[in-house]
């Protein structure tokens, strides 16, 4: 790729707030599941007993939906991502593309 179009594009001002969104959201999303993996993992090594406990007359114990919430919200956390890229990360690629087009 020319570099006369990397610094135009660097430039762009659809780029810059392409770059700034997307970098905002990804930090955001990475420390919301950082949270909740470590909170389950300090769970595990600090409060095992608290996991133990049964809910209800069941075998199912509490930290089993706990990890399954782990799963969930990563789960969650990935469609917002690609929610967010598919739409608005998108619109703002294809005027970056239209600007620069030449």
């Amino acid at each position: 790729m020319p570099t006369e179009l990397l610094e135009r594009i660097s430039r762009d001002p659809h780029y810059l707030e392409l770059t700034r969104k997307r970098s905002r959201l990804a930090w955001v999303l990475t420390a919301i599941m950082l949270a909740v993996y470590y909170g389950f993992i300090l769970l595990v090594a600090f409060a095992p007993d608290l996991l133990k406990q049964r809910i209800g007359d069941g075998a199912t114990t509490l930290g089993f939906p706990l990890g399954i919430g782990v799963i969930l919200t990563a789960i969650l956390l990935t469609g917002i991502y690609v929610w967010k890229a598919n739409g608005e990360y998108d619109r703002l690629t294809a005027r970056i593309h239209q600007g620069n087009a030449s």
